[in-house]
């Protein structure tokens, strides 16, 4: 080996080992407020506030994913539920959703919500936050809203994904953009990769970066291919 092919196979070292571990650097309390007895309708009126921009942009998001009828999707971080029951609708007939959440109490509102409304295509995951616990090569779509930066372990959580997705199958990153300047202190403070740094752990996880979609000002829409 040349002492420039030693020096690039080297530099590629570090930048992964640097990658790995500004991906496992999430707040470790991120998700404790999910976790101890939530109050559920608050949380439900908070996610489904107008004042939230992917709630008051749900249908241009819903139809920017392009689920239709006959996938197989799953909600990673599905909250209460918002988006779980959009898709539900949008694959119907022959299509199917999980919900995935951390959250027991999320897990079972989803649950008791879906059989309320006759939404017999939906089930709902408790997972520890780690694995999803989706099957293998089971799905066409995973959508993730406002949740990456509460992936405690992303790394991990991304090879979780991508194994339950299918050859070409595609995950969708819906989070808060962090810019210096015109993103709010507190937000920047919380969320622990701005869009660039999670483009690249994506990809760094077996993800091929698709396109990403102008759709909202406070958040970014992007799209990745399972390699």
């Amino acid at each position: 080996m040349t002492l420039l092919a030693r020096r690039a196979l080297l530099a590629g070292l570090f930048a992964s080992g640097a990658l790995l571990a500004a991906a496992a650097a999430a707040q470790h309390d991120i998700n404790a407020p999910f976790l101890h007895d939530p109050d559920v309708m608050r949380w439900k009126k908070a996610f489904e506030s107008e004042d939230r921009e992917v709630y008051a942009k749900r249908a241009e998001i819903l139809a920017a994913t392009g689920a239709k009828p006959g996938m197989a999707v799953a909600d990673v971080g599905a909250g209460t539920g918002l988006f779980t029951f959009l898709f539900a609708k949008a694959v119907r007939p022959g299509g199917r959703v999980v919900a995935v959440d951390i959250s027991p109490a999320f897990v079972d509102y989803i649950r008791s919500s879906a059989r309320a409304q006759g939404l017999d295509n939906v089930t709902a995951l408790l997972t520890g936050g780690t694995e999803t616990e989706l099957s293998e090569a089971s799905l066409d779509l995973v959508y993730t809203c406002e949740t990456y930066h509460h992936f405690e372990h992303p790394a991990q959580t991304l090879q979780s994904i991508r194994r339950a997705l299918r050859p070409g199958g595609r995950l969708v990153v819906v989070d808060f953009e962090k810019i210096p300047g015109e993103t709010h202190q507190q937000r920047l403070s919380h969320v622990r990769a701005g869009k660039a740094a999670v483009v690249r752990e994506v990809e760094a996880a077996g993800f091929a970066f698709a396109e990403e979609k102008k759709l909202m000002r406070e958040n970014y829409f992007v799209v990745f291919t399972r390699n």
